[in-house]
């Protein structure tokens, strides 16, 4: 999908490419990549650098145009990984500024009311860079928040029962928070590259600069700290398996310990030579009698030493 907006009183939605001062591109089509190739002449190495999933972030020049790639996280439809980044193309020469992304996403729409409501004035190209960077780092954020109630939600049912269904939910969401962490980190990376740039660097509003600093370290420290929460239950349940474990295969021991008594007896009373029980008329009853009381021993020690 192909959307133009023009800069008035922040970013607002237009019908003709010469309005235009930003056009944005999601998932596109075919005809949509012969408009963006043919009619914007973009370079297509540019387009095919996007289109790879896991493009990391950078900054690249080539013949006037230059390209910058930042990663951007999305909720995705797939059940095993709930939640993913992708790489948002940001390509501009002269007054022709291009965003291409592969993966439909809601920060796209977020961002465009975001600077309807407060007016943003966006002066140039770097500057609306900037704004792109510092919304991304804030729905990394929202997505961490949600990613934490799916963590308490699979917590309170491995709670109840320890089942396979729940712990590859939390494997999934770690899953999520490593792309999170190694995408985060990448677009700190550009954003340090963008603002030591000598060409802009006078022309950038600090407290701009700043705020996206801010966001970018906040969204770090959440996805590290969520995720070094994350292994720890893991790491919790993988060791109360472990020990469940054990204690049945105790339990199984003592009992199968417990029930070769009165079979070792039956054993030496069954065999077919003389013993002192054979004439008994009670003897019967006495060999079940010791073996209960055998038995009976063997769970008062068993209980003593925890093995029961």
């Amino acid at each position: 999908m192909v959307t133009f907006y023009a800069k008035n009183n922040g970013l607002v939605p237009v019908q003709s490419l010469n309005e235009a001062q930003w056009i944005s591109v999601v998932n596109p089509t075919d005809t949509e990549k012969d408009f963006i190739l043919n009619e914007l002449h973009i370079p297509e190495a540019f387009y095919n650098d996007i289109e790879d999933m896991d493009e990391r972030p950078r900054i690249e020049d080539e013949n006037g145009w230059q390209l910058i790639i930042l990663r951007i996280p999305f909720k995705n439809s797939s059940t095993h990984l709930p939640y993913s980044t992708a790489p948002l193309g940001i390509i501009y020469k002269g007054s022709t500024f291009v965003t291409i992304c592969f993966a439909k996403n809601a920060m796209i729409k977020d961002f465009v009311a975001y600077t309807q409501r407060k007016n943003i004035d966006i002066p140039d190209n770097y500057h609306l860079v900037l704004r792109l960077l510092l919304s991304s780092s804030i729905w990394f954020q929202k997505y961490i928040k949600q990613i934490s109630l799916l963590i308490k939600a699979a917590e309170d049912n491995l709670e109840k029962s320890i089942r396979n269904e729940d712990l590859q939910k939390l494997l999934q969401i770690e899953k999520c928070l490593v792309y999170f962490i190694t995408s985060l980190k990448g677009n700190e990376m550009l954003f340090n590259r963008i603002k030591n740039l000598k060409a802009c660097k006078d022309t950038f509003d600090p407290d701009l600069v700043e705020d996206v600093e801010i966001e970018l370290r906040q969204a770090q420290d959440m996805s590290t700290i969520y995720s070094d929460i994350l292994t720890g239950t893991m790491d919790a349940y993988a060791s109360v398996i472990s020990n469940n474990l054990n204690i049945i295969m105790k339990r199984l021991t003592s009992i199968s310990i417990i029930l070769m008594i009165p079979t070792l007896v039956a054993s030496f009373y069954g065999m077919n030579v003389p013993n002192a029980l054979q004439e008994n008329p009670h003897g019967l009853w006495v060999i079940a009698l010791l073996s209960f009381i055998m038995s009976a021993v063997a769970v008062v020690l068993f209980k003593k030493k925890n093995l029961f």
